[in-house]
């Protein structure tokens, strides 16, 4: 980790996103350590292109650097600077020649210290260091300046780098509400309770990072709007406050994004980490970015073999769309295709802009205004972002260095997603594969199976069923739990499924059934293990002979409906020992008998013990016996309201020896 150890110039509340970073973390600051070479990011929309999260944490324009503080190989840390966001755009040689040999002498005082053994040790918070005043005041400089201010026809109000109120003029109380004795030492969202607005905040902390003029207007209760303009300095910020409808000379505000943005941006980061398929991406895109940045359509496009292929949209699906729409990339004749191919963001504020850059989409749009916007994951173009507006919409600087690092966010978002989409469909796909697609219809013997996965969202586990017709009134009933809730466990289980399927129809019994298919298991080694339950069932004899390698024995609910567990010898899991043995077990298998096979999913639940899991299900079984098998089945499944594991269940109820 890197921890922030001295700051000045900027309050350290402030400066949060810089306190702890990891060194293997994708920060300008790690960059620096990392590479041992110095960064430089001239403004904000430069941070939101290589560092869209550090972006977000920070929205004001501002320009830094980071330097490695080493000696020799060793490395000690890293020095960031900040500089006002209306500074030139590049360092001079000068300035990073200054830096680079301010890091050196400090590498070389913190090796030295070390040598002595006195080295620097992680402080619990960092040290905050008063920036020296802007010049020596005069004596009785202070009551002048306060006189002075006395004067003014507006109201004054000074605040230190913390935000707290270090000086008021009785015009600004007044103004406020409030009194001088009331303000001082006090933060103003504090005292003044219509002013406990995060807007005003954060126009307050864009004045400190930024250092750039701004201003604000609030409504201060009952009626009357109060303008507030902030003019930062390296001790404090210095606030004007007239009432709006006589400010002369307001400070127009530079074009910072609106704070409700911001506050939609938070739950839209979060949320991108948290979606899993591109749909959820979408819908979440369409909740959270379109409301904030006030668009009135949002469209979504992803490469695929060389073209753009739409995957979404929201609002109004206009012509341009479906020009970009299967676009070539190669041909890069319209924005989509382009800003694909430049990773450069392309921005049209008026219908005019576009329809001097590519006058033949924009006679085929009725849109006014678009943002489209590169997504690019780990290096790679995977697709477009779209905004469109109804009407001209201007984009300010801070405006695109948001959408921009946004747009960094949902790429990666995207990429996984789309990933998430491929495996669930390859999983949904190798599970409806392994499974039976339809059980076979047996004359006198009814059936009804169910298969739910643990896994969140993947629909695929290691549980199995089967029903084998063995032939003439001879049947198999299958269940097993293969280890795991992935890809892994669903292949094995069918190999297991396929293994128990082949001995079984070459006439094995029960016993013999597991033996053969552990000691292929065990060959196979897999290093998963699974449980299964092999039923024998004979209609014609009205009985049933099982064997169980570690699997939960069955439930027989008989004809006058009472339910007990089948008492089978039991036997160790396959896949452990491949010379083991299992025994087998015969039970009466009447007509109007229920015999309900299941894995552990249904009778385990967090917190509660399986036995009276299973007690419960018995009881269950007891009460609702007389449905049909369909239905019987969905009310089963339906007892266990918080499953955490795979669930598979298959009933067989014979109603009548076959000829009888």
């Amino acid at each position: 980790m890197l921890s922030m150890e001295v700051i000045t110039g900027l309050p350290i509340d402030f400066a949060s996103p810089w306190l702890r970073l990891r060194m293997d973390g994708t920060t300008p600051v790690a960059d620096a350590l990392r590479d041992q070479r110095l960064i430089w990011l001239a403004d904000q929309e430069h941070l939101a292109s290589a560092y869209p999260k550090a972006a977000l944490s920070t929205p004001y324009p501002f320009a830094q650097a980071e330097a490695p503080v080493t000696s020799g190989s060793t490395p000690w840390g890293v020095l960031a600077l900040l500089w006002p966001g209306s500074r030139p755009g590049e360092l001079t040689a000068r300035e990073r020649s200054r830096i680079t040999a301010a890091c050196r002498r400090m590498g070389r005082f913190l090796a030295h210290a070390a040598t002595i053994g006195q080295p620097l040790r992680p402080a619990p918070r960092p040290r905050a260091i008063e920036p020296p005043p802007v010049r020596q005041r005069q004596a009785g400089e202070a009551p002048a300046a306060a006189e002075y201010a006395e004067r003014l026809p507006d109201g004054a109000l000074a605040l230190d780098l913390e935000g707290r109120i270090t000086f008021s003029s009785v015009t600004g109380a007044d103004l406020l509400g409030s009194t001088v004795d009331d303000l001082l030492g006090a933060m103003p969202w504090d005292v003044l309770p219509w002013l406990n607005d995060p807007v005003f905040e954060d126009r307050y902390r864009a004045a400190v990072i930024s250092r750039e003029p701004t201003s604000y207007s609030v409504l201060r209760p009952p009626g009357e709007r109060l303008s507030f303009d902030l003019y930062p300095g390296a001790t404090g910020v210095s606030i004007r406050i007239t009432k709006a409808e006589a400010s002369l000379r307001p400070v127009p505000d530079k074009g910072h994004t609106p704070v409700g943005s911001l506050y939609y941006l938070m739950p839209l980061a979060a949320g991108l980490t948290e979606a899993a398929g591109v749909r959820d991406v979408l819908d979440l895109l369409a909740e959270q970015i379109m409301p904030a940045f006030e668009a009135q359509t949002l469209t979504l496009m992803l490469t695929e073999s060389g073209r753009l292929r739409l995957v979404g949209h929201r609002g109004d699906r206009s012509a341009l769309v479906e020009e970009f729409d299967g676009a070539p990339l190669r041909d890069g004749k319209d924005p989509a295709a382009r800003v694909v191919a430049t990773g450069e963001p392309a921005f049209f504020p008026s219908w005019r802009e576009m329809e001097q850059v590519h006058p033949e989409l924009a006679r085929k749009s009725t849109k006014g205004a678009w943002a489209v916007l590169p997504l690019i994951a780990s290096g790679r173009p995977i697709g477009v972002c779209v905004l469109s507006y109804d009407a001209a919409h201007p984009f300010s600087a801070d405006q695109r260095a948001v959408l921009t690092s946004l747009a960094g966010l949902i790429a990666q978002a995207l990429d996984r997603a789309r990933l998430y989409d491929t495996k669930h469909r390859l999983a949904h796909a190798l599970q409806e594969a392994l499974l039976p697609k339809a059980l076979p219809s047996v004359p006198g013997l009814d059936i009804a199976a169910r298969y739910l996965p643990g896994t969140h969202g993947m629909d695929i586990g290691g549980d199995f069923y089967d029903l084998i017709q063995l032939g003439g009134t001879e049947y198999a009933a299958v269940i097993g739990d293969v280890q795991g809730h992935n890809v892994n466990a669903a292949a094995l289980m069918g190999q297991v499924r396929t293994a128990v399927h082949a001995h079984a129809t070459a006439g094995a019994p029960p016993e013999a059934v597991l033996a053969r298919t552990n000691r292929l298991l065990t060959d196979l080694d897999p290093g998963l293990f699974a449980s299964c339950l092999y039923a024998h069932i004979d209609l014609a004899d009205g009985k049933a002979c099982l064997a169980t390698a570690g699997h939960p024995p069955p439930l027989l609910c008989s004809a006058d409906r009472r339910a007990s567990l089948v008492h089978v010898p039991p036997g160790l899991l396959l896949g452990i020992d491949a010379d083991c043995t299992y025994q087998p077990s015969e039970v009466s298998l009447p007509p109007d008998a229920v015999l309900a096979l299941y894995t552990d999913g249904l009778v385990e639940t967090p917190g509660e013990d399986p036995a009276d899991s299973t007690a419960a299900l018995a009881s269950l079984l007891e009460a609702v016996a007389d449905e049909p098998v369909e239905q019987l089945a969905d009310s089963l499944i339906g007892h266990c309201e918080h499953r955490t594991d795979d669930i598979a269940l298959l009933l067989v109820r014979p109603h009548g020896r076959p000829g009888g």
